[in-house]
C-alpha cells in the first residue's frame, strides 16, 4: 500500500472520545512554531479565517511506517490528507481561507521533506516540542514510543476556534468537509 493509496475499508475508523469537545471557542495560543515555508509562525497573531489540519505523522517513500500503523484507529492518511487540502487549496481561498497550515509534531527537516515531495502551496507547522498540543490539551496517542496529535482540523476566525472536526475520517474527505463548512457559514464572514 503506497502512502497516497489507501482502500479505508481495510482502515480503522476512529471514534470521537470526546477529547476535543473543549476546543471551539478557545483562543489559538500565543504559540510560535517553526514554517516549512521560512519564518515561524505565532498562532495567537493570525486574523482572517484560519484552518490548521493536526495530523499524527507524515509517511516517507524511503521508510517503514511504525509496526502497526494501519491498525491504529485514525494513524493512517497523513499524506492523502495533505494532498487534498493542495488539491483545494484554491477553492479554500476562495470561501475565504487567510491562511492554511498542516501541523504534526515532527521537526521541520521531516516535515520539509514531505512538503516539498507532495508540492504543498501552504505551510507545515512543527510542534516538536509539544507547546501548541498542550495549550490546548490535543488528544494524542503513541507509535514507536514517540507521542502523536492525533488528526483534527480547526477553523479560527480571527484567533478563535470556531470549528473542529474530530475524529476526520477518512482524511483524504478534510479538505471537503472544511470547504461544505465555509460554504454554510459564509454569511459569518461578512
Amino acid at each position: 500500500m503506497s502512502l497516497s493509496d489507501v482502500d479505508w475499508t481495510l482502515i480503522p475508523a476512529p471514534a470521537d472520545d470526546g477529547k476535543a469537545a473543549h476546543l471551539e471557542g478557545q483562543s489559538l495560543p500565543d504559540v510560535t512554531l517553526k514554517a516549512t515555508d521560512g519564518p515561524a509562525i505565532t498562532l495567537g497573531d493570525l486574523r482572517g479565517v484560519t484552518v490548521i489540519y493536526v495530523y499524527p505523522m507524515t509517511g516517507r517513500p524511503d521508510r517503514d511506517l511504525p509496526e502497526g500503523w494501519n491498525d491504529i484507529p485514525g494513524a493512517r492518511g497523513c499524506t492523502p490528507q495533505s494532498c487534498a487540502f493542495r488539491d483545494h487549496f484554491a477553492e479554500l481561498q476562495a470561501y475565504g481561507v487567510d491562511n492554511l497550515f498542516g501541523l504534526s509534531t515532527q521537526d521541520t527537516g521531516y516535515q520539509t521533506e514531505a512538503a516539498e515531495r507532495l508540492h504543498l502551496p501552504f505551510a507545515l507547522l512543527s510542534d516538536a516540542d509539544l507547546a501548541f498540543g498542550k495549550a490546548l490539551d490535543l488528544p494524542g496517542m503513541e507509535a514507536d514510543g514517540k507521542y502523536l496529535h492525533k488528526r483534527l482540523t480547526m477553523i479560527a476566525r480571527d484567533g478563535v476556534i470556531a470549528k473542529v472536526f474530530y475524529p476526520v475520517f477518512p482524511p483524504d474527505q478534510d479538505a471537503a468537509n472544511v470547504i461544505d463548512w465555509l460554504r454554510t457559514h459564509a454569511e459569518e464572514r461578512a
